[in-house]
């Protein structure tokens, strides 16, 4: 009877040390990364008031129809006129894009340059609604052949969670070109 007495208590005991480190490793990784998320919230808003030269805003705030407390920045590098009466993607669309991702510290964390299938260097096909919520939000306001700066804000890139090269609250920086919406009556494929 002692003996169970004491299996049970150590246990116990155990079960409580668990429990306490896993408290403490929550409290350290939100104390961890609270300065970091605060510096890309920082960088966004700075971002989102920046102007040009000329005193125009430099970034275009989209926010979608589907969720209005989400939004990402956008700056298009082409003439727009010159894409407007080409193709957009819908949400279920299938898109070559050619792409470079940095982090607001401008550290390089992904680029489709390194890829060579689809018929040209460069390019990478994903469906616009396989990837993060801030893409979904800029390719539906992009035309085929459109090149953009974007700016996805934390909440609408990988959020709170942890990707094998970005921590969590990381906002992102890609600069990108909507190449073509693959087989779309019309396209170049």
């Amino acid at each position: 009877m002692k003996l169970t007495k004491y299996i049970v208590l150590g246990v116990i005991a155990a079960l409580s040390v668990g429990f306490t480190s896993c408290s403490d490793d929550d409290e350290i990784n939100l104390e961890d990364y609270q300065v970091w998320r605060q510096t890309n919230d920082d960088w966004v808003n700075r971002l989102r008031d920046s102007v040009d030269d000329e005193g125009n805003r430099y970034y275009e705030v989209v926010v979608p129809a589907w969720n209005p407390s989400a939004f990402v920045l956008m700056h298009f590098f082409n003439d727009r006129s010159e894409t407007a009466q080409n193709l957009t993607p819908l949400y279920t669309s299938v898109v070559d894009v050619i792409y470079d991702g940095y982090t607001c510290l401008g550290e390089q964390f992904d680029s489709s340059k390194d890829t060579n299938k689809y018929g040209r260097t460069g390019i990478q096909r994903f469906g616009c609604n396989h990837t993060i919520q801030g893409w979904s939000i800029a390719l539906e306001n992009m035309h085929v052949g459109d090149t953009c700066e974007l700016i996805v804000p934390y909440q609408v890139g990988y959020g709170s969670a942890t990707t094998s090269v970005l921590p969590p609250y990381t906002s992102l920086r890609f600069n990108m070109r909507l190449y073509d919406i693959y087989k779309y009556e019309g396209s170049s494929y």
